[in-house]
């Protein structure tokens, strides 16, 4: 039977927030979410565009400021959240940037890294507390199949200035990605409260195609509704693992298709050294030293 999005529980009474939700898989996550009655948060870099995604959005719908590539802004954002909820049942670290040029976060990270890594990290650490106490609740991660392409955790130039590929530092920031989902299983699994899962999207036609290379984006129109789906499909795992009561910690989902590119929701197998455990906690170890943010679990 494949899952849809008419099979997301009734979600009144959780509060759910969503990184990068203006636009893409971020905004038909909060759609879907807030549709089935959730209070969604939107937390977003550009609150003038959060705030138009969330005039499209029926329901429950608030609009956070979060510059993932801040460390300060960040802290703040998790601040406003402590400020303004009692808990979060569920926590989708959605947003993300993909084959930049060369470029540094405010903190110096490379910004890949920075974004989809390590600005997820030091917003899940600060906001954990808020999970922690309500049952069931759950962070997911969304990570790409780009995790197995050139990718590895290169230590030895972790903000890869020595040598920068946009490719290989793309795929590095989504292996970063299941490896601090799994990483963060293990210290959640004696709680029994939260847990975290991940999921990826396969090939979904989004804002973040904008930066493929120039050969891809001129044959893109061509091949991509052969190869790619839309935003709504791409959304479908990130929602089975956010909603699905079936949904174990540690678990990744991703699209049935061939080649995990399209298709409907299912539990899918991540590379084999995204299940590293030393290189998990070595990761995790430096992520804490270069975020200055540590975790209660």
């Amino acid at each position: 039977m494949k899952w849809t999005e008419r099979d997301i529980p009734e979600q009144k009474g959780r509060v759910a927030v969503v990184t990068g939700a203006n636009t893409g898989l971020g905004f038909e996550t909060a759609r879907a979410l807030a549709e089935r009655g959730a209070t969604v948060v939107l937390a977003v870099r550009d609150v003038e565009k959060g705030k138009k995604a969330a005039a499209r959005i029926s329901g429950d719908v608030t609009v956070q400021e979060l510059d993932l590539t801040s460390l300060e802004s960040v802290r703040t954002a998790a601040a406003d959240l402590h400020g303004t909820h009692t808990g979060i049942d569920l926590l989708i670290n959605n947003a993300g940037v993909m084959y930049t040029p060369k470029q540094t976060t405010r903190d110096g990270f490379e910004l890949q890294l920075g974004t989809n890594h390590l600005g997820h990290f030091a917003f899940t650490g600060l906001v954990l507390d808020l999970l922690l106490p309500v049952q069931g609740s759950r962070v997911v991660t969304v990570s790409s199949l780009a995790h197995n392409m050139r990718a590895a955790i290169r230590f030895d130039d972790l903000q890869s200035e020595e040598s920068y590929g946009r490719v290989a530092a793309y795929g590095q920031s989504k292996l970063a990605n299941l490896m601090f989902t799994y990483e963060l299983q293990r210290r959640l699994g004696s709680l029994n409260t939260t847990i975290a899962v991940a999921a990826h999207p396969g090939l979904a036609d989004t804002d973040l195609m904008r930066n493929l290379p120039a050969v891809i984006r001129v044959i893109a129109p061509v091949i991509g509704p052969l190869m790619s789906q839309k935003p709504e499909m791409g959304a479908l795992p990130t929602l089975r693992a956010a909603t699905d009561p079936a949904v174990r910690g540690s678990q990744y989902y991703g699209p049935d298709g061939m080649g995990q590119t399209r298709g409907h929701p299912k539990v899918v197998k991540s590379s084999a050294q995204s299940h590293d455990r030393t290189v998990q906690q070595r990761l995790w170890t430096v992520s804490e030293d270069l975020t200055g943010v540590t975790f209660p679990v």
